[in-house]
Order: C-alpha cells, then structure tokens, then sequence
C-alpha cells in the first residue's frame, strides 16, 4: 500500500476525457518500483475500462520522465524467480502497457518525455503510441551496463520503429542519446523547447479529439494487427477492417457532409477552422 504520509507514486487525473498519469517520484528520477508498476497496472485497467476516456497521456514529475525499473525493488526479485519466469511473466509486461493484454489498448497513449528516459524507460515510451520530447530528453538502454538487456519490448519496439543499426547502436553501447538524434530515428515523433511540452502535447491530444474515435481504435487495432505479417496479408487485414469501419460507422456520412460544407474541425488552406 502506499504511505498515506507521502504523494502517491502515480497520480491519475481525469480532464475531460483524457487521462493524465503523471510518474511522481523525482526524488529518485521517477524509477518504477514494485508499487509503482502495480499502480501503472490498474490505472492502465482502468482506462481502458472506461468509456468516457478517449485519450491517455503518460509524464513524469520533477523534469525526468523515468529512469527506469528501480533496481532496488526489482534486481533482488529477478535473481530469485528463477530462469521460467519469462514464461511465467509473458501476460504481463513491467509498467502494465508493455506486453500482454494492456498492450492491445485501442485508445491512443502519448508519451510525453522531459529529461531522462532510460532503461525500462524506453521501453514503456515506445509501448506508447506517439511520443513528444523536449530538447533536454535522453534516451538510453543502460541495462547491459547491469549485466541485462531488454525484456519488455526494448528491443522489438525499437526495431520496428526505428531499424536494426540504431536499434544495436543503443543496445551495445549503452549509451544515451538526444532528442534529436532519437528524432531522426523515428524514435520520437516531435522534439519541443521544455517550456512548449505541455502546450504541445494538448495541441496533439485536440488533434486526436477531433477525430471520430471509432475510426482512430479501429486504426490503432489495426496498424497492431498487421505488424510482422507479410505484404499480402497487411493489405488484407487493412482491407477488412477498413471497409468494415466504412459500411458499418454511423458518423462517416454526418462528418463527410461536414467535410462538404468545410465546417469540419481543424481545417487547414483556403477554408481553415477552428481545431475546438
């Protein structure tokens, strides 16, 4: 349980229809102990179960995003639990969204990243769907430092997003690097000056909003489902849910007529309105 004499480890706020979780422990750069991974676990559950959520965005306190699993907590329990705990732990990633069922949530996930983001960090930013930095992130997989390497995705998220040579650049070094070199490896999907990240990361949450959200969790589930396939069968599961989405969602002919009229949300060019 969490001390009732200090701020919990994961704060949970509710805006509208966006969850805010915030990472709160800075005094020790927002590492995720046992408590705080359970925690993640059930806020994550509870997003997903709730209808009235649309969007999720991930941060943390103190100028730091995370700095990873706290080896306090976990590193005496991984060498303790044995050589069939892979197998034991393959429904349930660290941090809840990294693997298992919590990681086919269909809502959008942000991550929003200021300071460090390493080791279990990275794994946990790239479970999300898109990620916003500031000039002051880093980003790392220190775990071969530890004797470790990834184990919650660290390495498939990376090598789906961003390739094979970053990929073992960041593996085999174990060394950090910028929000911009993490930028032009497709690691991050914008980089903004600290004082913009908020205002930045409400910008894009209003550019989801704007959105039919059918549309966007059939589009989420979907770019999930064609990872790993072949050509072929990519255009097929694109091709049935895509029509299905089409003939089956009430708000295609009400939002096209809006396009029509050019009074649909966030235009751009010669007509522009409004993003709210």
């Amino acid at each position: 349980m969490t001390d009732t004499n200090t701020a919990p480890k994961v704060l949970f706020e509710r805006r509208g229809s966006v969850a805010w979780i915030t990472l709160n422990r800075p005094e020790v750069k927002n590492a995720i102990d046992i408590e705080t991974d359970d925690m993640l676990r059930e806020i994550w559950r509870e997003f997903d179960a709730d209808d009235d959520l649309q969007v999720a965005v991930i941060t943390g306190a103190g100028g730091t995003f995370t700095s990873g699993a706290d080896l306090k907590t976990h590193a005496p329990e991984w060498q303790t639990v044995g050589p069939m705990v892979g197998r034991q732990r393959m429904e349930e990633g660290v941090s809840g969204i990294t693997r298992g069922p919590l990681s086919r949530i269909t809502k959008p996930i942000i991550a929003a990243i200021d300071g460090w983001c390493v080791g279990h960090g990275v794994e946990l930013a790239m479970a999300c769907d898109l990620r916003i930095a500031t000039t002051e992130a880093k980003f790392g997989t220190f775990e071969v430092r530890r004797g470790m390497h990834p184990a919650d995705g660290g390495i498939v998220r990376l090598l789906n997003s961003c390739g094979v040579s970053f990929t073992m650049e960041l593996l085999l070094t174990g060394e950090p690097v910028t929000a911009e070199r993490a930028y032009t490896a497709n690691m991050v999907n914008r980089v903004v000056k600290p004082d913009e990240l908020m205002e930045q990361t409400e910008l894009l949450v209003q550019q989801i909003l704007r959105c039919d959200q059918a549309a966007i969790r059939s589009a989420k589930e979907t770019t999930l489902e064609v990872i790993g396939r072949t050509l072929h069968d990519q255009l097929r599961v694109e091709a049935m849910w895509g029509y299905a989405l089409c003939g089956g969602n009430e708000t295609v002919m009400s939002r096209s007529q809006d396009f029509f009229d050019r009074t649909d949300a966030g235009r751009s060019g010669s007509t522009p309105t409004a993003l709210a």
